[in-house]
């Protein structure tokens, strides 16, 4: 059942990406706090939908503090305009997750929500720090890297 669920969810997010030419892939590491744990995630980026603003769901698998926990992320990132091209451009973002926690032979889904503050190369490099609200964890701070098309 739990997988069934998990397989829906993976497949709504799919569903929901713009087409495969128009996104880019890419990799992410990090550490959250409550519950302390490192982790591990891929994610998707979306040309923009209107100005500034991507689609960019993601994946991460975080392990320490005796649990385990897969985070889905379904974010929207917008990229705060500049006068000029710089380098590094700043974005904001936010929104739900479906957080499967696993601890000692008990596993459950909660939603949760993040906001999200962050610096992208235009090279691809990018940080990240989130902050979490109901099951999703309190903060989360990240590293990154969008590979190009």
């Amino acid at each position: 059942m739990k997988m069934r669920w998990i397989t829906m969810v993976t497949l709504a997010i799919a569903m929901s990406a713009a087409r495969a030419n128009a996104q880019s892939a890419g990799v992410r590491a990090g550490v959250s706090g409550d519950p302390d744990q490192f982790y591990l995630g891929v994610h998707l980026e979306t040309d923009p939908l209107m100005d500034h603003l991507r689609f960019r769901p993601n994946a991460e698998i975080g392990v320490g503090s005796n649990t385990t926990l897969v985070a889905l992320n379904f974010e929207f990132a917008y990229t705060v305009p500049q006068q000029r091209r710089a380098a590094w451009n700043l974005y904001l973002g936010a929104g739900p997750a479906l957080d499967i926690t696993h601890v000692a032979n008990n596993t459950r889904g909660d939603g949760g929500f993040n906001i999200l503050i962050g610096l992208a190369h235009r090279q691809g490099l990018f940080t990240e720090l989130k902050v979490g609200a109901l099951s999703s964890p309190s903060v989360k701070f990240g590293v990154g890297y969008t590979f190009p098309r």
